[in-house]
């Protein structure tokens, strides 16, 4: 454990990015889709973009620290809240200062841009809240419990992978799984990551999942696949929601790692309008209270579905299979 010779912050400092764009000279921006990101994982995987040329990558980053950093009378002055982007690889150490979205506020956002050429393969990014304490400028008191990582070469935002897939045959699977034998996969969100049981008794869902190409198991495939982290999304929701800490006066506070990252990433669908803790609170208060949860479930479903691009995936396979049927027709 760190010994500092000065106060440091108490709670959690949690960091996300909320958005990425590349640019390639004499090209407009290209602004990457959600699946570039993963919140379970902390990966943002800027190769998916298709601008294949690109020089300079633009990150949108938001933090939430505790309270106490921006209340008056504490023991630290002049608080800011730093985004850093380091690669020991090629010794790269790029900073950008978040802004805090309203006066004296927990959530702070702000823009990092890095250059192609500063990362060999995947630098690291975390937050860094510094203040002056005792006279002494550019102390840090508190940072991110969890760093992201940025891979400009991957068009997969994993660090090993978003959730875990296992094939397994329920009729003889554990005997949890034999309660199910007639799905062809289940969620199970209760680990370290999310995992996906897949039914190999079901006939053809593993030939699907295998598909490649252009033909329509592939098209059925990335539909299934969206489908798939849906339920998964969905899981880890209620999962998290179901397991919060509650403060002496009733608050809830965010789960730490990725169940925290899911919440704050669905939340602003689920509650809209509202700033993430009252958001936070306000499902809480549904759950627990005698009504009002169940109106709840259409938008976490929304929130769900449009993280894992089922409307996208669905109207690619739409598209895909009238055009295989033109061509068997022509």
């Amino acid at each position: 454990m760190k010994m500092f010779p000065y106060p440091r912050l108490r709670g959690t400092v949690s960091l996300r990015v909320d958005a990425a764009k590349v640019k390639a000279p004499e090209q407009p921006r290209e602004q990457l889709d959600s699946r570039a990101r993963s919140v379970v994982e902390r990966v943002v995987a800027l190769g998916q973009a298709e601008t294949e040329d690109w020089e300079t990558a633009t990150l949108t980053v938001s933090a939430t620290i505790p309270s106490k950093a921006t209340e008056p009378g504490g023991p630290w002055a002049d608080v800011a809240v730093v985004a850093l982007v380091t690669d020991r690889t090629t010794n790269t150490r790029i900073t950008s200062r978040l802004a805090p979205e309203a006066e004296g506020g927990r959530e702070w956002r702000g823009e990092l841009q890095l250059l192609r050429s500063d990362v060999f393969d995947r630098a690291t990014l975390t937050v860094q809240v510094v203040a002056t304490v005792d006279g002494v400028p550019g102390r840090i008191i508190g940072e991110a419990s969890d760093d992201w990582i940025v891979d400009v070469q991957s068009d997969t935002p994993t660090r090993e992978q978003s959730f875990d897939i296992k094939e397994v045959a329920f009729t003889r699977g554990p005997r949890w799984l034999q309660n199910f034998t007639d799905a062809p996969w289940i969620v199970n969100a209760s680990g370290a990551l999310p995992t996906v049981h897949i039914n190999t008794d079901f006939e053809g869902v593993t030939d699907i999942l295998a598909a490649e190409g252009r033909g329509s198991e592939a098209l059925v495939n990335e539909l299934m696949v969206s489908q798939m982290a849906a339920d998964v999304w969905i899981a880890v929701f209620h999962s998290a929601i179901g397991d919060l800490e509650i403060e002496d006066d009733g608050t809830p506070l965010f789960p730490y790692g990725w169940q925290g990252e899911v919440l704050r990433e669905m939340l602003p669908d689920v509650v809209p309008d509202r700033t993430l803790e009252d958001a936070l609170r306000e499902v809480h208060r549904r759950r627990v209270g005698a009504t009002g949860w169940t109106e709840l479930q259409p938008r976490i479903q929304y929130a769900a579905m449009r993280r894992a691009e089922v409307p996208r995936a669905l109207s690619e396979t739409v598209r895909g299979l009238e055009t295989l049927k033109r061509e068997d027709e022509a």
